[in-house]
């Protein structure tokens, strides 16, 4: 079964240009898994620190094979120094 997440990123004030570029390192590698149905990154223009990424899977399972890639791990690895707060949810397609 499909699933979506929706997860955002607050940049430390001092951090923002490095939590963008963290991010941004992800977008490629991540559309690139074969199990990748979509995976975007948003910049507000209202709030500068805040990024969302939504993104979606195959599945749960296919979800895991991504959060054990190289480059996921190295987000993981990285992402705190850069970032205020962060939160994920699930998604559910209205329609399917």
């Amino acid at each position: 079964m499909k699933i979506t997440k929706k997860v955002t990123f607050f940049a430390k004030e001092s951090k923002i240009r490095e939590l963008k570029n963290l991010l941004e390192t992800m977008i490629t590698a991540s559309k690139n898994e074969f199990w990748c149905l979509l995976y975007d990154i948003f910049w507000s223009q209202e709030n500068k620190q805040k990024f969302i990424v939504i993104e979606s899977w195959e599945s749960e399972e296919t979800l895991k094979l991504h959060q054990n890639s190289k480059h996921y791990k190295f987000y993981k690895k990285n992402y705190e120094e850069f970032c205020e707060n962060k939160n994920s949810e699930i998604l559910e397609d209205l329609v399917d």
